[in-house]
């Protein structure tokens, strides 16, 4: 009896469908809750190679939620912990743990050699990025966002429309998992049916999970969904910037407060109101703040008269 036995006779599989996920390269950027039964997931079915990207170390606060680790994990680097409980799972597959965040600046040539790029960052920020990136390289995107009792995961790029063209306007709040809390189980729903999306796409099943969404609420235990195959991506878009990348030619504006951020994200960021922006000219316009949520907000006002190009900096995405 092999390994795969049990998958592989699964009309649709075989030993081609073995072979292609073997074969398959994925990037998953985020070893947190989301990746908890993601990975164990993809590494038992034999997906070959897992690049794994996250910066943060194993918390206690974060256990509940992040079963992948245990306490004697603590302060390690989560890609580190997480790619030893892949391997051990199964010894045939290629794990490599990058042990820093998804940046602008680096995001571009993780994306390219992906098959398939998973989105279990708890940033909207890096969503985006990831979302831009896979609609340029026509890469397929399984993204998934879980927040107090629920959640959603939707299959996009990679043929289908992005994440922008179902989510085009910025998020009501910067909320996140530390500020607004949430539950584990929502959190391994989400994980496990991103998983599945995943497998979904390399075997090629039908239909597509690209161009689905699927909500889930933990505490109605409902689901709901829809397909959003011919939604139009949206005329404007306000990519995001790494810091490294802002140039001597920027605008480059702090958003944020002297009490919040006493040195800026740039040496030559400014802080100016929003008027002062607007009178000065420049090719382009960089508007930083912590999450990206204010530089979006402000970038939708400033948009109607301004010429150039303007960019969003977030701080945690950096």
């Amino acid at each position: 009896m092999t390994r795969y036995a049990r998958q592989m006779i699964l009309p649709g599989i075989g030993a081609a469908g073995q072979r292609r996920l073997g074969d398959a390269h994925v990037l998953v950027v985020g070893a947190g809750g989301l990746a908890a039964p993601l990975l164990p997931l993809l590494a038992g079915a034999g997906v070959g190679r897992i690049a794994l990207i996250d910066g943060d170390r194993v918390s206690l606060s974060n256990l509940h939620r992040q079963t992948l680790f245990t306490e004697a994990d603590c302060g390690q680097p989560k890609v580190q912990v997480a790619a030893r409980r892949c391997i051990e799972i199964n010894c045939d597959i290629v794990v490599e743990a990058i042990a820093q965040k998804l940046t602008p600046a680096n995001a571009f040539a993780l994306v390219a050699q992906a098959d398939l790029v998973l989105d279990c960052a708890d940033s909207y920020a890096v969503s985006y990025v990831l979302s831009d990136l896979c609609l340029d390289q026509n890469t397929p995107l399984i993204s998934a966002s879980v927040l107090g009792l629920g959640g959603y995961v939707g299959g996009f790029c990679g043929g289908a429309p992005s994440l922008r063209a179902v989510f085009p306007n910025a998020p009501d709040s910067g909320a996140s998992c530390a500020t607004a809390g949430v539950l584990g189980p929502v959190v391994g729903t989400i994980g496990a049916m991103q998983a599945q999306m995943a497998l979904n796409v390399l075997l090629g099943f039908n239909p597509s999970p690209l161009g689905l969404l699927v909500n889930f609420n933990a505490q109605t235990l409902s689901m709901s969904g829809f397909r959003f195959d011919t939604a139009p991506e949206p005329a404007t878009r306000f990519p995001f910037c790494a810091a490294s990348q802002l140039t001597e030619d920027d605008l480059i504006i702090e958003l944020r407060p002297q009490d919040e951020a006493p040195t800026p994200i740039h040496p030559a960021a400014r802080r100016l109101t929003f008027p002062e922006i607007q009178s000065v000219r420049a090719p382009r316009v960089a508007l930083c703040c912590a999450t990206g949520l204010r530089a979006w907000r402000v970038a939708e006002n400033l948009q109607p008269n301004w010429s150039g190009e303007i960019v969003l900096v977030a701080a945690s995405a950096s």
